[in-house]
């Protein structure tokens, strides 16, 4: 086979892969920590860690070491069977967030989907109300994913265009709105309230303060469900193992993916007491993948390395690091800057027809890889391996390429 080239790879994937992607034109071949390769060897910050999947940084020792080890002996028994890893897993998971079970997901989209039978559920068998009725509240700007039912609750137009008949049963606010969400609760028949602490796809809007804190009490107050999509959010992301943990919130049903894994394997989560997940009975939920034995083991490696290596404290210190940095650049492309912990966009105001896009663009050819959501923000998130020297490095690529549209 002739020599793999960036040209020959973009150009495999343009003819041979759906075109359901508009990746930045770079190749990457190789990742450590921090920093990824390219096939030619060029090296780069990585800035955006996979959508937060990358946070224990690229090919982490430990949790490829568990990936090796595990792949070698057992990779999947399907739930047909009990396997050597699951239940430890379970314990090990249930006790490191708190909960009394854990349902094993691969990907993130799958465990919203989860989270919403389980929701369902619980709402027929244990809130009462009549089948088929139940409805979910939502967030306007919300993204959980790609599937049917995840997109019938979406507004942006790029996901629900074309892929109609939508499923039933949810209710939009707008999200960062109380009064929006203690009117809707006004309907008997909501069973649950799903919501992104920080809405990442969106362009890293964080709440008001108190914002979840209280919309879980108004939850409470009318024995509805919050059920929080930390699939972006959790595992150190934005400085405490779980965004809701800012506010002290214990959501009733909890969702995870991307970095469970470090982004080793698919692997996703949902997490509730025994009131709720108890609801679903054998044969009503499940998935050939889910909780297979190298997942567990991945996992548990991936959640060990947040600990000891103390990537919540890290990235609640460098996040301060990177928006102080940044709000010091002198450009009037820079909008605002915002985020939590090392969860950050700068919003990007077009000049001389020059966008976000333009800028990501820039910035790859600098040395440093991050993604524009929306046309106009760019989300900027390291793993949270990073030292501070380095991102004192990248902050440089940064500013560098801005102001080159100056």
């Amino acid at each position: 086979m002739e020599k793999m080239t960036s040209q020959l790879a973009i150009e495999l994937e343009d003819k041979y892969g759906a075109h359901n992607y508009h990746p930045l034109p770079v190749v990457l071949a190789k990742g450590e920590g921090a920093k990824v390769w390219d096939v030619e060897g060029k090296e780069y910050f990585d800035f955006l860690s996979a959508y937060s999947a990358v946070n224990q940084g690229h090919c982490h020792p430990k949790i490829i070491n568990a990936l090796i080890e595990q792949a070698k002996t057992l990779t999947l028994t399907s739930r047909a069977f009990y396997n050597d890893s699951l239940g430890v897993y379970e314990k090990f998971a249930t006790a490191y967030f708190g909960y009394d079970k854990i349902l094993p997901m691969n990907t993130g989209a799958e465990g919203d989907e989860t989270a919403l039978k389980l929701c369902r559920k619980w709402a027929y068998t244990k809130k009462g109300i009549a089948e088929n009725e139940a409805k979910i509240i939502v967030c306007e700007n919300n993204f959980h994913g790609r599937t049917i039912t995840v997109i019938s609750m979406s507004t942006d137009p790029d996901s629900r265009g074309g892929f109609g008949p939508f499923t039933p049963g949810f209710i939009t606010i707008p999200y960062n709105d109380l009064d929006a969400l203690a009117h809707a609760l006004e309907d008997k028949n909501v069973a649950g309230f799903l919501v992104e602490p920080i809405q990442g796809e969106a362009g890293v809007f964080v709440p008001d303060e108190g914002y979840l804190s209280k919309a879980y009490d108004l939850c409470k107050a009318k024995n509805v469900l919050f059920i929080a999509d930390e699939v972006q959010t959790g595992i150190a992301r934005t400085g405490k193992l779980l965004a809701c943990d800012h506010e002290n919130v214990r959501p009733d049903i909890l969702i995870l993916g991307k970095a469970l894994s470090g982004g080793v394997y698919p692997v996703s989560a949902v997490l509730a007491d025994n009131d709720i997940m108890l609801c679903i009975k054998p044969g009503e939920h499940g998935s050939t993948f889910g909780g297979n034995p190298v997942a567990a083991r991945v996992a548990m490696a991936a959640l060990d390395v947040i600990t000891e290596e103390k990537l919540a404290e890290k990235a609640e210190q460098l996040g301060q690091v990177f928006r102080s940095e940044i709000r010091k650049i002198k450009s009037d492309m820079i909008e605002l800057v915002r985020g939590k912990g090392l969860l950050n966009a700068i919003v990007i105001k077009p000049k001389n027809g020059k966008t976000a896009w333009d800028v990501c663009v820039k910035m790859a050819e600098n040395g440093l890889l991050a993604k524009p959501t929306h046309g106009h923000i760019i989300r900027f998130a390291p793993p949270l391996v990073i030292t501070e020297a380095q991102l004192h490095d990248a902050i440089k690529l940064i500013e560098k390429s801005i102001l080159a549209f100056d």
